[in-house]
């Protein structure tokens, strides 16, 4: 008998705590949104995965070195697996860089090229960044974790991720899931802060045809980005750097294979891996606690006034423009992209159907990628210097 008890309780439900099922229940509400309601499934569905496996009692998948001891490859074996994909991934900050490049590979600067006036869209939705940044320094978080909590108002994982690293990496998992959680509710929390920031006459402003952009300025607009980064923020220009790097390659049009390979079979994989070590981070004694609260709460509040300011200086731009500026295109400031052009496009449809705001959207949502990844420079030669 005793065999069959040795078995019994090595059973999963024999083994498993409250807050190991309360995290499965998290992780079916994330695989509720990403394949019902088709909130960014490419970004929820790994990370619902990681939460599963991070939470399976006894497998040890994540299983890690004591605290203060150093991993050493002659043991690999010893730990989880999802644990060696988030040490040579994530925490060297590998995976976000090629989530940028592969950004770049698939993202047209042109709209910001033709219209520059909106980077000062992209800027103003970084307000967030820095506003939750002082919030949660007045809370009582110390100087790096606040930056690394602020930092999720840029609604961008792999910056977000990338930041974390540098100056609070014990607090990767939840900042993570919340920079993620947040640019796949794009869709819900922008729009009622759009509406009510705006009127229906500025939501019904119908902007001028965005410019037609040159090759040639496309393809010395990501060098000179880059020259400039490595000049004045150079703690920046990993990111810039990847994304401008992702962006050269499909505009010079020599390297067609080196720009779809980013752009596709790249990007994908990294993603798979970064979405299931995100998810991983979400184990129960690690990510059920009133700190991990008070960070998605912030998280919240960061992406919320990074879509107001952008909102607001679009209605600055609107006044100074004589009306010629729809404040909508503000929201699109913050860094997911190209999902907040995309509700910019839509909030404007609900009044006018035939408004087309998505093109004017995309320049200050690209400068929002660029903004945030300066942003994250500033905070790491700062916070991380001092």
């Amino acid at each position: 008998m005793s065999g069959f008890d040795a078995i019994f309780q090595s059973l999963g439900f024999m083994n498993i705590t409250g807050g190991q099922l309360a995290m499965l229940g998290v992780a079916l509400i994330l695989l509720y949104l990403g394949i019902v309601r088709q909130f960014e499934p490419l970004l929820l569905l790994p990370i619902a995965m990681g939460v599963i496996l991070a939470n399976v009692p006894l497998v040890g998948i994540t299983a890690h070195p004591a605290s203060g001891q150093p991993f050493i490859p002659d043991n690999i074996k010893d730990f989880g697996v999802i644990y060696v994909v988030q040490l040579w991934g994530i925490k060297s900050g590998l995976f976000p860089l090629l989530i940028f490049m592969g950004v770049g590979a698939l993202t047209d600067f042109g709209p910001l090229i033709a219209n520059p006036k909106t980077i000062f869209l992209g800027a103003a939705a970084q307000f967030g960044i820095f506003g939750t940044l002082l919030g949660a320094v007045a809370m009582g978080f110390p100087l790096n974790e606040a930056s690394s909590i602020g930092i999720i108002g840029g609604a961008d994982g792999p910056t977000a991720i990338f930041t974390t690293t540098k100056l609070a990496p014990h607090l990767l998992g939840p900042i993570a899931v919340a920079a993620y959680s947040y640019m796949a509710l794009v869709p819900i929390i922008q729009p009622p802060i759009m509406r009510a920031l705006t009127t229906k006459k500025e939501r019904a402003i119908r902007m001028e045809q965005v410019r037609p952009v040159s090759k040639r300025a496309k393809i010395i607009f990501p060098i000179m980005v880059t020259l400039v980064t490595i000049l004045l923020i150079p703690d920046a220009a990993p990111l810039v750097g990847m994304l401008m790097f992702g962006n050269l390659l499909k505009e010079c049009g020599v390297v067609e294979r080196l720009s779809k390979t980013a752009a596709n079979e790249l990007i994908n994989i990294v993603t798979i891996l970064l979405g299931i070590c995100v998810g991983a981070t979400m184990d129960a004694e690690t990510f059920i606690n009133v700190k991990t609260i008070k960070i998605i709460v912030l998280g919240l509040i960061a992406f919320s006034i990074g879509t107001a300011s952008g909102v607001l200086f679009g209605k600055f731009m609107n006044w100074l423009s004589g009306g010629k500026v729809n404040p909508l295109i503000g929201s699109a400031g913050v860094s997911a992209v190209p999902m907040a052009a995309r509700v910019s496009q839509k909030v404007g449809r609900e009044t006018d159907p035939n408004n087309y705001l998505l093109m004017h959207a995309m320049g200050p949502n690209v400068a929002g990628v660029i903004g945030s990844a300066i942003a994250a420079g500033v905070l790491i030669a700062v916070v991380g210097g001092g």
